[in-house]
């Protein structure tokens, strides 16, 4: 194997720092904007660094907003969707990886197609649906929405990571006298972690940012999530009140870096397990 030369690894840990300064740079000017005063966002050249830090913003957007409420509804939504994923997508996941037919085959291909609609497409026929079902306005409809939404990328995940398993593990519990359920619960589940945390965290993150169905299907303010509650710091005009949006944008993310930030490292094991086969 070569060794990369002075300047080959120069100019990559050159390309990552830009590329984290990218990554960071929306979290650095959001945090930015959140401590200016209205008078600094209006200036026509902004600064990079408040002149006068103030906490203004967040208090205004706490006093307009039901900002705590909202995000005990998107934490519910999205735990729930999050959990329902994965308890779901386990067990289909290892029928699909161990049972090879025609029907699983054509499974996978539709599990494919099914990425391939955009959101606009389905919400008419979701809609209608939800409403004629009585769930139209209700947690129940919208977690349906997205476990229906995030079961593919999971299904996808999780069976290529369930092909990595050796078979001769199963094969061993059932000599032992295991059912496939036992199996599949204290065998194939414990090995699955990792690739469950990163197929749960896509789940739970999707639901968090998803803005698109919660604005149809949810009408009463009460169950808002926290994506239509800050849209609201925009004007009927089109014009955002920036230090609040962006107070309230940044306490919006915090449940979501500390969830990456907690189970990163089940994450990228995830990731990479179910990607590569051994």
């Amino acid at each position: 194997m070569s060794r990369s030369t002075p300047v080959a690894t120069t100019l990559k840990y050159l390309a990552l720092a830009c590329y984290l300064v990218f990554l960071a740079f929306p979290l650095f000017w959001l945090v930015s904007t959140a401590l200016k005063t209205p008078q600094e966002l209006a200036l026509i050249d902004p600064t990079w660094i408040p002149d006068e830090i103030t906490f203004d913003n967040f208090r205004a957007a706490f006093d307009e907003q039901p900002i705590v409420r909202s995000i005990l509804n998107t934490l519910l939504v999205a735990g729930v969707s999050c959990a329902v994923t994965v308890l779901l997508s386990i067990p289909a996941a290892y029928v699909m990886a161990r049972y090879r037919s025609a029907l699983s085959r054509l499974t996978l291909v539709w599990v494919l197609l099914s990425q391939i609609f955009p959101f606009i497409l389905v919400i008419i026929p979701l809609f209608l649906l939800l409403r004629d079902l009585g769930l139209y306005d209700t947690y129940i409809g919208l977690i349906a929405v997205y476990v229906v939404w995030s079961m593919p990328f999971a299904l996808w995940m999780l069976r290529s990571y369930v092909e990595t398993i050796p078979i001769e593990l199963e094969e061993a519990a059932s000599m032992d006298g295991a059912s496939k359920l036992r199996t599949l619960r204290s065998v194939i589940a414990p090995l699955l972690a990792p690739g469950v945390v990163a197929a749960g965290l896509f789940a739970f993150v999707s639901a968090w940012n998803e803005f698109l169905f919660a604005l149809v299907l949810i009408r009463d303010p009460d169950l808002q999530t926290l994506s239509l509650t800050l849209v609201k710091f925009i004007g009927a005009e089109g014009v955002a009140r920036l230090g609040p949006l962006a107070a309230a944008s940044l306490v919006a993310t915090i449940p979501s870096l500390i969830f990456f930030a907690v189970m990163q490292r089940r994450l990228t094991g995830g990731l990479l397990g179910g990607a590569v086969k051994s």
